[in-house]
This record gives C-alpha cells, sequence and structure tokens, in this order.
C-alpha cells in the first residue's frame, strides 16, 4: 500500500507544487477583487483545496492522453503511467476521485459556481488533446489555469442566487467584464511561463510531432515570452486601477516585472537548465502580484 502511494503522489506531482501554485494565485487574487478584500475563510478554504484537487486530477488525464509521447520525451519518460508502474485504469480511477472530492467542495458554494464548474472541466479535459492539433496549445492551457477567475467572481457575487434563478442572463450577468478582462491578462502569463516549459522539452517535442508555442514562436521565443509578461502586469495594472490600491500594488507589480527580467537572463542561452528554472520561479511572481493585491486593499 505504502509503495501505491508513492507511485500516486509521484503521479499528481505531490512533491512538485509549482503547478497548482500557478493555478492557486490568480484564483486567490479575483478572490480578493471580488469580494472588495478579505472573502471569507470558506471560499479561500474551497479554492485552496480545490485548486489542489483539480490540479492533481488535471496531471492523471494529461499523463494518461501523452503516455505514448512521455516515454520519447526526457523530462517525463519516467512518469508512472509513462513506465507502466501505474496503469491507466488506475491513473484515470485517482483523477475521478480526486476531481469528485474538488466538485463536493463546490456544492458548498453556490448553484451557479456549480453551473459554471462543469465549464471549467470541459476545458481540463480538451487541453492534453490540443497539443496533437493546435500550434499553440499553451493557450488552451492559459484557459484552463484562468479558469479560477471568473468562477471566483462568480462565488463572491452570486452567493444569493438560488437554482430557480438560474438560466442563460443570469449565468453570464455572473461573470462581470472585469472578471473577463483579468481572465484574459492572465492567459498571458501562462503563455509566458508554459513557453519557457515548452523551451525545456523543444527538440524532444520536434522529434515526435508534438506541437508547443516554442516551436511555433522559433527564434522569436524569448521575445514573445517578455511581450506576454509585459502584457499580463500592464493589464491588470489598467483593469485594477479604479481600485485605488495606493503605492503596495504598484510595487508589487514593478517587483513582478524585475522578476521576469530575471527570467529573461535564465532562458537567454535556450537551456534546459535555465528554461525549466525560469518555469519553476513562476510561481513567485504570481505571489507577489498576490500579495501587492492583499496589501493595497488591506491598506486601502
Amino acid at each position: 500500500m505504502r509503495e501505491r502511494l508513492n507511485l500516486y503522489l509521484d503521479l499528481i506531482r505531490w512533491n512538485r507544487p509549482a503547478g497548482w501554485l500557478l493555478l492557486l494565485w490568480p484564483s486567490l487574487s479575483a478572490l480578493w477583487v471580488a469580494a472588495d478584500g478579505w472573502p471569507g475563510w470558506h471560499l479561500v478554504a474551497v479554492f485552496v483545496l480545490g485548486t489542489i484537487l483539480m490540479r492533481s486530477a488535471g496531471c492523471c488525464i494529461n499523463d494518461v492522453a501523452d503516455r505514448e509521447f512521455d516515454r520519447h520525451v526526457k523530462r517525463t519518460a519516467d512518469r508512472p503511467v509513462t513506465r507502466g508502474a501505474v496503469s491507466v485504469r488506475e491513473a484515470l480511477l485517482v483523477g475521478a476521485v480526486l476531481a469528485l472530492a474538488a466538485f463536493g467542495l463546490v456544492l458548498t458554494t453556490n448553484p451557479a459556481v456549480i453551473v459554471w464548474s462543469f465549464a471549467g472541466l470541459a476545458v481540463t479535459l480538451i487541453y492534453p488533446y490540443a497539443k496533437r492539433y493546435v500550434s499553440m496549445p499553451q493557450a488552451v492551457l492559459g484557459v484552463a489555469f484562468s479558469f479560477g477567475i471568473p468562477l471566483a467572481f462568480v462565488a463572491v457575487g452570486s452567493a444569493n442566487l438560488a437554482w430557480q434563478d438560474i438560466n442563460l442572463q443570469t449565468l453570464s450577468e455572473a461573470v462581470p467584464m472585469q472578471a473577463w478582462g483579468l481572465m484574459l491578462f492572465n492567459l498571458f502569463w501562462v503563455l509566458a511561463y508554459d513557453t519557457e516549459y515548452a523551451m525545456v522539452d523543444r527538440d524532444d517535442d520536434i522529434r515526435i510531432g508534438m506541437k508547443t508555442s516554442a516551436i511555433t514562436l522559433g527564434r522569436h521565443d524569448i521575445s514573445a515570452i517578455m511581450a506576454f509578461y509585459a502584457v499580463y502586469l500592464c493589464g491588470w495594472y489598467g483593469l485594477l486601477v479604479s481600485e485605488k490600491l495606493g503605492g503596495a500594488w504598484t510595487f508589487a507589480l514593478i517587483m513582478a516585472g524585475l522578476q521576469a527580467l530575471w527570467h529573461f537572463l535564465l532562458i537567454l542561452d535556450r537551456s534546459r537548465e535555465g528554461c525549466f528554472r525560469a518555469f519553476r520561479l513562476n510561481h513567485w511572481l504570481g505571489a507577489t502580484v498576490f500579495a501587492g493585491l492583499v496589501l493595497g486593499y488591506g491598506m486601502r
């Protein structure tokens, strides 16, 4: 049992929390914006635990979908499903249990969140297969990794919505334009860090015919990544300027920008080690943005 547990923990990348942190910071940031400050312990707990569970479930789905490709990539050849240590059926069962646990958390919110969560699940299921057909599948991942933003606004703004009130109009009105804007600009951050990630495997991906943004962008990869960072940070600043968050928010964005410049130095030679390190450090950039929002609302 201990051996199986260790395999399952490896399957969900338990010892590599950077993945769920990249999901968590935008979602928590959106919670603070939607609530105009502290959103309450219940929603914080739901989004933290739900993020961990859904990212873990996503790893199971991704590894099953990519098992034939992963064995030809240096970085992924030793994953449990790829090497046969965990069967496809087992991986899907683990993923289903984790997704159902996350759905249980969603059931403690409100009907609008429950309905919108199915759209988020659909994107999660689509992404692993987008890499076969879409030139920049990182954009699909960007939608999946940013979907916590509209969910956060729905969780806060539709708390009193009952099932009898649910229709297309109320579901649409539950997500304000500010939420869609934050989601759109956050997508550019995902494009930035996942292109860094894709640069690690570029040689292997070209050989096996996988499509990634690192391959599509070619020699313009580094300049595109820096442009993605700029669009993300400037976009969030522009959308939240009316919130009057003060110097703490501005300082946080400056520090996030400096981190992006550090990533530029790490990926400049396009080495596997440098690109992978830049990717793994991105959760600190997201944490900086979140900290700026918390301080901004707290000191306002």
